[in-house]
């Protein structure tokens, strides 16, 4: 197989990988790190890499239509960056000198982990009492549901942002943007429906990408040649997945989430403790 092959082939496979990070709020990286890992046999710290590249460009793709449709809560988002933001620049640090076979067992069980949670079924609530900090921070919001504005209450504000700090952690860790755990902060811990929360996460992930981003650059483990295609796979599939969220029943969305991150999430650990990673 030629570059020109290679190159195509993981264009390719990252339009499926930038597509179900927009739908499902995971920004592609989930995808992309276990894909090249697994299947193209790219180590994974290039790996990471090339997927923090390209969980910046999802964001950018995907996040312009959403906020266009009403669905991110910018405010929340910008209030939870702060979190994210040096999270990341720590799990970034802590990447550089993990073993690789670590780096996989641990990113299989934060996917396994996020897969149970979003399972789970629960009902928004949009009648809660409001929160003081939230309404002291204007975080509550409305979305477009049924044809018309439905309006929300953020709970539990200092819990979601200490999550965000772990999320953001995992983001420089791993290399996955953190959108699925960002996406479960918001929507179980913050009550903060479903969308909105895979939406905002969309608005956020590159944000916290391009705060560990730059450590990687500095390491060596940034490489233009995997970088382009993956960047631009993950770019047009994101494009394409955003139009298909804000159609999409909130129920499938869960239920393709939950399915892709557990099968990769037992594919990881099983190739981190067996020693192909």
């Amino acid at each position: 197989m030629n570059a020109i092959e290679f190159s195509a082939l993981i264009g390719a496979a990252s339009m499926l990988a930038g597509f179900l990070g927009a739908l499902t709020g995971l920004g592609g990286g989930v995808v992309i790190v276990p894909l090249l890992a697994l299947v193209f046999k790219v180590d994974i710290h290039y790996a990471i890499g090339a997927s923090l590249v390209s969980v910046i460009a999802t964001s950018s793709g995907a996040a312009a239509a959403y906020v266009r449709e009403g669905f991110s809560n910018i405010r929340v988002g910008m209030f939870l960056e702060i979190a994210t933001t040096a999270g990341a620049i720590v799990g970034a640090f802590l990447a550089t000198s993990t073993p690789t076979h670590a780096l996989a067992i641990v990113f299989g069980a934060v996917l396994l982990f996020s897969a149970a949670a979003s399972w789970r079924k629960k009902i928004d609530n949009p009648h809660a009492e409001p929160n003081k900090l939230a309404a002291l921070l204007k975080l509550d919001g409305s979305y477009p549901a049924a044809g018309k504005k439905q309006s929300y209450t953020v709970q539990r504000v200092p819990l979601g942002f200490g999550l965000m700090f772990g999320a953001g952690t995992l983001s420089g860790l791993l290399g996955i943007g953190s959108g699925a755990v960002k996406v479960l902060a918001m929507d179980e811990a913050m009550s903060i429906p479903f969308k909105v929360s895979t939406t905002t996460s969309n608005f956020m992930i590159g944000v916290t990408a391009a705060a560990s981003a730059g450590i990687y650059l500095s390491r060596g483990y940034i490489h233009p040649a995997l970088d382009f295609p993956v960047t631009l796979g993950v770019l047009i599939g994101s494009l394409i997945g955003a139009r298909f969220l804000v159609r999409a029943r909130t129920k499938v969305v869960r239920i393709v989430f939950a399915l892709v991150i557990a099968t990769l999430g037992f594919e990881m650990i099983f190739n981190g403790i067996t020693g192909r990673l």
